[in-house]
Formats: structure tokens, C-alpha cells, sequence
């Protein structure tokens, strides 16, 4: 094969004007190779230049240039490190999140594609696969779309780290539909609750603050006693209770903030500190008995020994497999307090530590069907019918 150099060309992408180097093999035109921005490479020569750094008409004239190319699984693992490394990406992954993300890149993505050569694989493969996911696999779209974002992103740190030239995932759609919806409670079933958890002054203390405070599982079990701040009435949010058993940052950064205690949640939480064996500044508030304090209790085995049980004598409709549990509380107050307290919803983003006014509104609130119908009758009697002619 003769020695070919290639042919530079400028063309638009989503980073702005780039440099790629074209090539064929056997006649046949390849993918072209990224060479680096044109603002970065503002001339033809320095292109040629960086060109000769990367290696790329070594690459390009290769006896098998396909060895030169990374394999999807390659292009994985390597996202995996950088997901994670604060030196080279602005919002890493937290560690709570590493278990959930590497079980999608490697039962899913990596075992589909893994030995492909990454910019070999083509769309409409992966839309067939993703539609395969859903229509055979039988798993719902809010799962498929985590997939697609999350191969989304890998192609994507792929062409930063010049590792691919193209993302075959941009473009490619999938459902937003979820059959999931959060099942909210009243005030009337949440003192059921409370009654019938009261023979543990640490279950029914957890299970009040919650409903009070609507925190966060995660930011629950990392209180200590010293974040108790009892002369300023508050609860101070500075962290959250990670996975792999440490102490982590919280959620977002608008999620650190002081939560409101008043007079009844204050009681409360002074009875179980008086009562609890585990009651000095360092020691959690919500502490294991079993692990003799020295982590926090295990909020999945409350919720499904003791708070689902709890929440089903108390007429709650939960079916079978349905998630319940702590999370529902937080819902249940965030729609309590916009649609029947008609509290300013920035009050309730406050308390619920949302980054966006927008996720309280759309997420943690519903319809409320009296405010609906009440609406629905003023428009009626706008209208000038008489509501006694309606039998």
C-alpha cells in the first residue's frame, strides 16, 4: 500500500469548527481522525503539525490499521477512571454512584459491544438494541434511557480524550415514559404510622423526622448529634451517608443547608437523645444497634421490616414490588405543603434542598383533585349556570 498523508478538511461539530484528517483504505473512505479544534489549530500547518503528534498518519498507514483502534470495552473501562477523577472532568461521579454506573457499563454496554471497535458500531444497531431492550428485554424505557445516556456519555469522553472521532449514540432516541409514580400519604395515615412504630423511641424518632423534614435517606443516617444545633432550632446538612459505608458529600451543593426544627420535632429528638446509649456530639443519631453504634442503621431493612409493614395497616395502597419507603415521606410532605398548606413552593424547595424550583414542582408535587374541581366549578359559575339545576 502506498504511503498516504491524508487530506485535512474543517467541519462544524457540536465543539465548533474542527480539524479531521480523511483517509481511505483499498480505495474506500474511512471515518476521518479528529486532529483538535480550529481555534485551538488556527492554520493548516499547525493542523499538520498535531497531525504528526498524535500519530495519526503513522496510525493511517498501518499493515492493519484496525489494531491501531479502540474496542468498545477499551473505551469503557477507560471512561469508568476519568468518570471519577476530579482532575480531569467537572462534575465527577460521587462513590455512591461507582456500583450503580459499573453495572450498567459492564452487564449491559460492555456485554453487548465490548469487543467491537468503538467506531465501528453503527446507529441504527444501537437504536435496534435499545428498542430490543425494551420491546423484548422487557425493561422500561426509564432504564433504557439511563443506558443511552450513559453510552451517550462514554463516546463523548471518547472524543475529549481523542480516543474516537464520532459518537454514533448523538441522535439516537428513546422513550421518556415511566409507569412509576412516587404513592404519598396524608397526614392522617402518616400518625397511623407514627402510632404503630412507637413501641421504638429510634423507630418512631426516625420516622417523625423524616416526615417532618422530608431529608434525605442518605442525609438521615449521616446526622450526628453534633449537627443538632438545638439553641438555633435547627438541623444542620452537611453531608450524607454513602454506600460504601464513609461519609460523603451531599447530593448537589444546594442540597447542604440548615432544616427547621419547631417546638414538636425539637421534643422529640431531645427524648431520644436523652433515651438513646449512643448520645455524645460524634455519635449518630440514628445510630445500629446491632453494629453497636458505630454506623448508622440500615434504612432498607427499617423500611421493609418495619416501615412498609406499618404503612399497609395503615391503608396505604402499595402493590406488590412497588418501591416504598423513606422517599415517599419526602414526597408525601413537598405535596402536602404546596397543594394544602398553599406554602410558597421556594419555602418547600428550601426544605427540600432542590437545586431547581422546577424538580420540586414537577417531581414531588401532583394535581390536587379538590383544587381541580374547585377550579373547574368556578369556570362554571362564570359561565352562569346555577348549580342547583344539576341534579
Amino acid at each position: 500500500m502506498a504511503y498516504q498523508r491524508g487530506s485535512l478538511k474543517k467541519v462544524e461539530r457540536k465543539e465548533g469548527m474542527t480539524w479531521v484528517l480523511r483517509y481511505r483504505i483499498k480505495g474506500k473512505e474511512q471515518t476521518p481522525l479528529v486532529v483538535g479544534l480550529v481555534r485551538d489549530l488556527p492554520t493548516e500547518d499547525k493542523a499538520n503539525v498535531e497531525v504528526d503528534r498524535l500519530g495519526l498518519r503513522v496510525r493511517v498507514n498501518c499493515t492493519n490499521p484496525r489494531t491501531e483502534r479502540v474496542r468498545f470495552n477499551q473505551l469503557a473501562e477507560y471512561y469508568l477512571k476519568v468518570e471519577f477523577d476530579p482532575e480531569v472532568t467537572a462534575s465527577p461521579k460521587s462513590e455512591n454512584t461507582k456500583p450503580i454506573l459499573d453495572h450498567y457499563v459492564r452487564d449491559f454496554l460492555i456485554a453487548e459491544w465490548g469487543d467491537e471497535i468503538a467506531e465501528d458500531i453503527e446507529p441504527l444497531e444501537i437504536q435496534k438494541w435499545f428498542n430490543a431492550l425494551h420491546n423484548k428485554e422487557e425493561y422500561g424505557w426509564t432504564t433504557v434511557s439511563k443506558i443511552r445516556g450513559i453510552m451517550n456519555r462514554i463516546f463523548k469522553i471518547g472524543i475529549i480524550h481523542k480516543k474516537v472521532s464520532k459518537n454514533p449514540v448523538e441522535g439516537l432516541k428513546t422513550s421518556a415514559k415511566t409507569t412509576y409514580k412516587a404513592i404519598k400519604i396524608t397526614p392522617a395515615q402518616t400518625l397511623l404510622i407514627l402510632r404503630s412504630v412507637m413501641g421504638n423511641m429510634l423507630h418512631f424518632t426516625l420516622v417523625f423526622v423524616v416526615a417532618a423534614t422530608a431529608l434525605r435517606s442518605s442525609e438521615l443516617l449521616s446526622l450526628r448529634w453534633a449537627d443538632i444545633l438545638w439553641e438555633e432550632r435547627k438541623i444542620r446538612i452537611v453531608k450524607s451517608w454513602k454506600k460504601t459505608g464513609v461519609d460523603g458529600s451531599t447530593k448537589t451543593p444546594s442540597s447542604e443547608r440548615d432544616v427547621p426544627m419547631g417546638r414538636v420535632l425539637t421534643h422529640y429528638l431531645r427524648e431520644w437523645h436523652k433515651q438513646t446509649p449512643y448520645a455524645k456530639p460524634t455519635d449518630f443519631v440514628f445510630p445500629s444497634m446491632n453494629r453497636s453504634g458505630r454506623v448508622p442503621i440500615c434504612s432498607s431493612v427499617f423500611c421493609s421490616d418495619y416501615l412498609r409493614p406499618a404503612a399497609k395497616a395503615a391503608g396505604v395502597p402499595i402493590p406488590d414490588g412497588h418501591r416504598w419507603g423513606l422517599h415517599n415521606l419526602r414526597h408525601s410532605l413537598s405535596n402536602w405543603l404546596v397543594n394544602k398548606a398553599k406554602e410558597n413552593p421556594k419555602t418547600v424547595q428550601g426544605i427540600l434542598g432542590h437545586s431547581r424550583i422546577q424538580t420540586t414542582l414537577d417531581l414531588y408535587t401532583d394535581e390536587d383533585l379538590d383544587e381541580m374541581i374547585a377550579a373547574q366549578d368556578k369556570f362554571i359559575d362564570a359561565v352562569g349556570f346555577e348549580k342547583e339545576t344539576v341534579q
